[in-house]
């Protein structure tokens, strides 16, 4: 019986209620050691079993706790949790089910490149056990789950919606985080829930009060306090409360027979319960299973199935930490000796090490290279640590810090990954170690901290001349200091590989750049992105920041559609491959290339998901970043108030895109002086050919023209059309930007008034690219000939702006070309609607699910390719139907979606 919990009570009932209405939920049980987590635990799972006979379909739960000598054991808990249901693995896709079998040790492949591929195949086996009933998953002592199990577990539950399921979590106030999880803290007991605790238990009213004092309401320190009364009544003991139920146990267990104190020291050590490992290092100390049954007596252990089971973690932490040190060594040195599982093995030995071990020091670094194969990145870092710490050999150490740094960065801890290089810095003497501790360096900071000195520490590592080994630091440098911003960076880098002898057209094309030398930089970049288009397994072997600056390579040289096959290619690789930490990126690139061709809504679908998982693998400088594909959005819709929440929420050194956006915003609603002076003019250098700096030129040329002071966009022009003009010279890359050449005969169209620069732009429009920057040359034009007394072809291209700024919910330019065509003669209704278009009835994940499956992909590949399960695919399309006037998907067909 539970005492002082009914809220919880019912809010458990609630979630499993959900699961058997087909509604998933997850939740997160808080509370200190004893305060009744694992009772709630056990009592959900015996009431939702026990109200299990009027339903159709049977529930199921499965069960996981987490160990504490196995926090660092790479997917012990997953491994826990599923190995019950592993023939449900064959059902899953091949990606995720070979994630699942290296996890669980039942297949020979290794994993993906990706963390959270696990938690999508974890996702998708709980999804597939809900087919057959709703399922209840329960998790304790989450504090101590490995960290690949608690991503995994922890990426399933956030995506959760329609399968019937539902997960509890249990853990401690300061051991464990869940962002996104509801939580439930669990307070200590009232007095009166207390004392009727103690009442059932026998203890007299007289003697409950002091009882009660003591244990602070915690349930476990009732019972063991009691307990302690009934043997020790004059027992005191100040101190705190967990404390005082530690102290207890440790009383409890030195009265046993030192046989079984031994044997409940090795179980303690081994910590899974693993009955047959814990007889054969049993068998090797010299004691048996019989030695525990005083422990079972006493209700401080129980044997069943097979398990070895201690009834509090606190009672293992108490036999453990009770034991003197060498006892503890020669416990886990007899289960490294009886271990067949060579992690276990590894984990046991690390106990053993207290000096330099050679031997120990290398079957940790395998277990180190396992754990890396299986993507428990985490886990494996750590395990190349302990090895760096015991080996015997400099180069070794130096080099196994290096992968235990890299590792920490892929897993997500950066802060680790930048202490464990900095230690692996002061050893390496090795030049190609030193690289790549220079490299995790350098990504830890141009994440966290200041991009420009990420390039700034390579080009110090790289020092004055180019070798094999610094190359490639000096390329990447180049790189940082584009995406930085920072062209004194990328000079720097340009020099030194062209005074050794070793230029490249990457390089060599981000140095023009920065020197205003569009003229031959353009080609050299279009040169080394017609190396990428037909080279494109080098994924596999680019220096990730390389591959960061192809995504945005084709929108600097102004070539869209290459700009957008490319980011849509990688979108594609992502998921295909399920690398969902770097889809976030992926996501952004393409939103951003979406939104310059006209698709708004699939920009802002693209940036919804790309936001999701990025604050599910905790990239926030991802979040703030895709602020401006939206605040471009809501610029070119006249949504004011959304654009200054956006920019409120951007931190000022990375506001240059949101600015861009507000000058649309304020030449789109007449404010031309606040256009020109929104933003200075960025000097020579990356911050000229960013996606929006590059279209925010016409802009202040526009504006500078209406306020009739044209020489205040002197200089963006100028900048725009020397950037633009050198996209026609002759070049490797089969590609040309004509939307760019278009908008500078715009602009020199409203310079010079000379209507032939309109016509000659138009002409240039038809060969595609940029819809809104089409339709307002046609307003332009079309505002010219009304002004020139030719209305019946003012009235032709304005009907075509019209229409456009329309589809684009363009609300400022929608007014601005309707009240031209009234002008020009045209009768217009005077509150016209804008169109209706289906795609804006849906939100974005419904958008993507039912692009999906008008294309014929199946429930189960879409959820692979979006990181759902199958139901919640379905559940999408059922609610999208209605909404489309459709009910099938076979009607989806019929329906033009773009």
């Amino acid at each position: 019986m539970l005492y002082g919990r009914t809220t919880e009570q019912e809010r458990l009932e609630q979630l499993v209620a959900g699961a058997r209405a087909g509604c998933s939920g997850a939740l997160l049980i808080r509370g200190e050691a004893g305060i009744g987590k694992t009772a709630l635990l056990d009592w959900i799972a015996a009431t939702a079993l026990r109200d299990d006979g009027d339903d159709d379909r049977e529930l199921r739960i499965l069960r996981v706790t987490g160990v504490e000598p196995e926090a660092d054991l790479a997917f012990g808990g997953l491994v826990q949790l599923l190995w019950p249901v592993q023939d449900r693995l064959n059902a899953l896709p091949e990606p995720q089910a070979a994630a699942l079998r290296a996890v669980l040790g039942t297949g020979h492949e290794e994993r993906g490149p990706d963390r959270f591929l696990t938690g999508l195949a974890v996702l998708t086996v709980l999804a597939d056990l809900a087919e057959d009933g709703p399922l209840l998953c329960l998790v304790d002592d989450a504090q101590w789950l490995d960290q690949a199990t608690a991503e995994a577990l922890l990426f399933a539950a956030r995506r959760l919606a329609a399968e019937g399921v539902a997960i509890v979590l249990a853990g401690r106030d300061d051991g464990f985080v869940a962002p996104g999880i509801p939580e439930l803290q669990l307070s200590r007991l009232n007095f009166e829930d207390s004392s009727r605790l103690l009442a059932d238990r026998g203890r007299a009213p007289a003697l409950r009060s002091q009882i009660i004092t003591e244990s602070a309401g915690n349930p476990l320190a009732l019972i063991e306090f009691d307990s302690a009364r009934r043997d020790q009544p004059h027992q005191h003991a100040p101190l705190p409360v967990a404390d005082r139920v530690f102290s207890a146990f440790r009383s409890q267990i030195g009265k046993l027979p030192e046989r079984t104190r031994l044997m409940m020291l090795i179980a303690a050590a081994e910590g899974r319960g693993d009955l047959p490992l814990l007889l054969r290092a049993s068998e090797l100390m010299g004691v048996d299973l019989g030695d525990l049954e005083e422990a079972e007596r006493t209700g401080l252990m129980y044997v069943m199935d097979g398990t070895v089971t201690f009834r509090h973690p606190l009672i293992a932490s108490a036999t453990y930490q009770g034991s003197v040190l060498a006892r503890r060594i020669a416990v886990h040195r007899a289960l490294a000796e009886a271990a067949e599982d060579p992690d276990c093995r590894a984990r046991h030995l690390l106990a053993v090490a207290t000096g330099p071990d050679h031997d120990v020091a290398l079957e940790l670094a395998a277990a180190a290279g396992r754990a890396r194969g299986r993507t428990a990145y985490a886990a494996a870092s750590g395990l190349f640590r302990h090895a760096a710490r015991i080996a015997t050999d400099h180069g070794r150490r130096a080099s196994w810090l290096a992968e235990a740094a890299a590792l920490a960065l892929t897993a997500g801890h950066a802060a680790q990954a930048d202490r464990l290089a900095v230690e692996a810095q002061e050893l390496a003497d090795d030049p190609a170690v030193g690289a790549r501790i220079a490299s995790v360096r350098a990504a830890v900071v141009f994440e966290l901290g200041d991009q420009s000195e990420a390039a700034r520490g390579l080009l110090a590592r790289a020092g004055g001349t180019a070798t094999p080994e610094t190359a490639a630091l000096l390329r990447t440098a180049a790189v940082y200091g584009w995406l930085a911003g920072d062209g004194d960076a990328v000079r720097a880098a340009a020099g030194r590989l062209a005074a050794a002898g070793g230029a490249d057209p990457l390089v060599e094309g981000l140095e023009r750049l920065c020197d205003d030398d569009a003229a031959r930089g353009v080609p050299l970049l279009a040169r080394f992105l017609e190396g990428r288009l037909d080279a494109p397994d080098t994924r596999a072997v680019d220096e990730q920041a390389v591959r960061m600056f192809t995504l945005t390579c084709g929108t600097v040289l102004g070539d869209d559609e290459a700009a957008l096959d490319l980011a849509a290619a990688e979108v594609r690789w992502c998921r295909s491959q399920a690398l969902i930490g770097d889809l976030p990126y992926a996501l952004d690139i393409l939103s951003r290339n979406q939104v310059l061709a006209g698709r708004h809504r699939d920009a802002e679908a693209a940036v919804a998901e790309a936001e999701e998982i990025a604050r599910d693998t905790g990239l926030r400088r991802r979040l703030v970043r895709l602020g401006a594909v939206r605040a471009r959005i809501a610029a070119v819709e006249g949504d004011a108030q959304r654009v200054r929440e956006l920019a409120d929420a951007t931190p000022a050194a990375l506001r240059t895109g949101v600015d861009c956006a507000r000058v649309l915003l304020d030449l789109g609603l007449g404010d031309f002086d606040a256009a020109l002076t929104r933003l200075d003019p960025p000097p020579p250098g990356p911050d000229r050919y960013t996606w929006l700096s590059l279209s925010t030129a016409a802009d202040q040329v526009e504006a500078a023209v209406r306020l009739g002071q044209p020489e205040r966009a002197e200089a963006a022009m100028r900048h725009f059309e020397n950037w633009a003009r050198a996209g026609t010279r002759p070049r490797t890359a089969a590609t040309t930007a004509p939307w760019a050449q278009a908008v500078v005969l715009r602009c020199r169209a409203l310079l010079t008034d000379r209507p032939e620069h309109y016509t000659q732009a138009l002409q240039l429009h038809e060969k595609g690219g940029r819809p809104f920057e089409r339709a307002r040359t046609e307003l332009l034009y079309g505002e010219w000939l009304r002004r020139a007394r030719r209305r019946n072809e003012a009235r032709d291209v304005l009907r075509s702006a019209l229409a456009t700024f329309e589809r684009l919910k363009a609300e400022p330019w929608t007014r601005r070309a309707g009240a031209e065509l009234q002008a020009a003669g045209e009768h217009l209704v005077t509150a016209r609607l804008l169109a209706d278009n289906l795609i804006d009835r849906l939100t974005p994940q419904e958008l993507q699910v039912v692009r999906l499956a008008k294309d014929g992909s199946s429930s189960r590949e879409i959820a692979a390719q979006l990181f759902l399960s199958p139901r919640t695919v379905e559940h999408h399309l059922y609610k999208a139907y209605p909404k489309l006037g459709v009910g099938s998907r076979q009607e989806l067909v019929l329906l033009d979606l773009t």
